[in-house]
Order: C-alpha cells, then sequence, then structure tokens
C-alpha cells in the first residue's frame, strides 16, 4: 500500500516599505497543481490566495512548464503589501517501477540524444543551459563520481544525492538567491536552491534531463517541544528522467533522499529563475522589510474539503 499524507498550506509573504510604494507588479508562483511522478505523486483539493491591498488588475495563467501563476497590480499607494497563499493537498509515495533499477544511464542519456525514447521530445528542454545552470566539464567530472560506467541510473542518481548533501556544507547566510551555481560548487556550501542547482549541472552535464522542484517539505518537531507554527520552509530539490516507461522520479540533495510524503511540489521548471515564489517590481517604496512565514501542518482525509486555519491577512 502507498504512503499518502494530506497538508494545509499557508504561506504568508509581508512587505514593509519605508516609502509609499506607487505601483506593484507582481507575478506568484505558490498555487499546488497535480504532479504525477515516478516516486511521488500530488493533489491540490483546493487554493486561495488573498492580496492586501486589494489588486486593480489580478489574472491567472498556466505558464509554459505548467504552473498555476497569478499575476496583479497594484496601483494605489500602499506602505505594505501582505499575500496569503492557502492550499489543501495530499502527497502519494509510490514504489519505484522495477524498470528503475534496471536501465544503464548512458543508454537512456544516448535514446534521449538521438530521439528513441519515448519520452524525448518533452525531456529534451531539460537537457541544455538554463538562465543558472550552466554545463561543463567540472559538473561532469563530479558526476561521474557516482555515475560510473553500465550503472543502473536511479542507483547512480541517488549516489549523487548523498555524494553532494555529503560534500556540501549547509549554510543560510553562506549564500544568496543570486550565487551562482558555479560558486556554491566551488565553495561547497549553500542552501536547497544551490544544491538543487548543482545537481541539475552535474546530471544534464552527463547528458540526463533534471528539472528544478520548488515546494514545501513538512517538518516535525524535536522530541520534547512544541511544534512552532510558521516555522515550516519553502524547499527545493530536483526531478530526473529515467526514461519512459518510468517517467521523472525527485531526488533531495539537502536531505540525501528521494522525495517522500514530507514533499510537497508546487512548481517546476529548469531553474530556480523560472520558479520563484514572488516576483515582481515596485515604484517607490524606498528601503523594504520582508517577512515570510510557513506553516505545513498535516490533516485527516475528512479535512481537506475547507481551511481549517483562518489567519488574519493584516
Amino acid at each position: 500500500m502507498n504512503a499518502l499524507a494530506y497538508y494545509q498550506i499557508t504561506h504568508r509573504t509581508r512587505y514593509r516599505y519605508s516609502e509609499p510604494v506607487a505601483i506593484c507588479q507582481n507575478q506568484l508562483r505558490m498555487m499546488p497543481q497535480v504532479i504525477s511522478g515516478a516516486a511521488i505523486q500530488s493533489r491540490c483539493y483546493w487554493s486561495k490566495a488573498t492580496i492586501h491591498p486589494e489588486p486593480n488588475v489580478l489574472l491567472e495563467h498556466i505558464d509554459y512548464f505548467g504552473n498555476r501563476v497569478i499575476s496583479f497590480a497594484i496601483e494605489s499607494r500602499h506602505r505594505q503589501l501582505v499575500v496569503l497563499v492557502q492550499s489543501a493537498v495530499s502527497v502519494e509515495q509510490r514504489p519505484l517501477p522495477d524498470e528503475a533499477v534496471e536501465v544503464s544511464w548512458q543508454k537512456l542519456a544516448n535514446q534521449v540524444r538521438c530521439g528513441k525514447d519515448s519520452g524525448w521530445f518533452e525531456a529534451q528542454e531539460y537537457l541544455y543551459d538554463s538562465p543558472r545552470v550552466r554545463c561543463s566539464a567540472k559538473f561532469r567530472q563530479y558526476a561521474r563520481l557516482a555515475f560510473t560506467e553500465g550503472r543502473p541510473i536511479v542507483d547512480a542518481a541517488i549516489a549523487l544525492t548523498k555524494q553532494i548533501h555529503r560534500d556540501f556544507q549547509y549554510d543560510t547566510k553562506a549564500t544568496t538567491v543570486n550565487t551562482s551555481t558555479e560558486e556554491a560548487f566551488e565553495r561547497r556550501v549553500g542552501v536547497c536552491q544551490d544544491f538543487a542547482h548543482v545537481q541539475i549541472a552535474c546530471l544534464r552535464s552527463i547528458g540526463l534531463p533534471a528539472k528544478y522542484v520548488s515546494g514545501y517539505i513538512h517538518t516535525i518537531a524535536p522530541e520534547g517541544r512544541p511544534r512552532l507554527v510558521g516555522a515550516d520552509e519553502s524547499h527545493a530539490w530536483i526531478s530526473l528522467y529515467c526514461g519512459g516507461s518510468v517517467g521523472w522520479i525527485d531526488l533531495d540533495p539537502t536531505n540525501a533522499c528521494v522525495a517522500n510524503t514530507s514533499h510537497i511540489p508546487i512548481c517546476m521548471g529548469r531553474d530556480y529563475s523560472e520558479v520563484s515564489p514572488m516576483r515582481g517590481v515596485v515604484i517607490g517604496g524606498g528601503t523594504t522589510q520582508l517577512d515570510v512565514s510557513v506553516d505545513v501542518q498535516t490533516l485527516e482525509e475528512t479535512e481537506v474539503d475547507k481551511p481549517i486555519i483562518e489567519p488574519s491577512i493584516s
């Protein structure tokens, strides 16, 4: 029987400005979708975005990669912007298909390159350079420590995931959202975004398609301590193409594991630049103070139809 978990996610973003903002335009990529992978499958039961001040323009569309995007503009003067996104989702963990432990990584790389794999057309766009990820010999050399001759693709990918976890130090102060993949690799330090970019660069450098996945991870309070509301975090990991008969398998280099029911995928793209949760421009505002809180609360199946928490937007 497959493992299955239900969650309510509350993601609050608050910008405070030292001077009035005349106009702001933003895009949100925080709305869950149905994502079906070989290791995990997610489903969204409902989602709601509340924005204050109320936008003058509010649109929703599906982007090129299949992500739900909310675009909004506020054209009245304001000193604070609050975005509250709530969702209810389920995540199912699946056993890996038998084919996943049989096919060699070199055979698959050749099939994708030559267009002989059944899913090659979709996979190819995740094979090449993207704005934040550049293939190179140094990434290829590092990847080949795990991807030895004839090794099954999933076995090798898990080994690379654990290799990055072992060799890199997690440090929230060592890098920023703009740190390059090359710098994080050379310094062997960073956060989940950096580790995901490094693993994607390694995989693409040996001819294997890989996606960047943004989402959340459910955390459990240490024994004897209360669970802190809002203390959960956004997270990032990767999804590796393992052939048309297997599909995409999600791997988490930050935690050295195959994704499981604790991983809640939201958006996918070639790298972070295409899936950042919130991005936009403002006119005015002076200096900015940003506060973000994320709460991932477990639910029973009977509770997914309506919010069990009604937080204030203020």
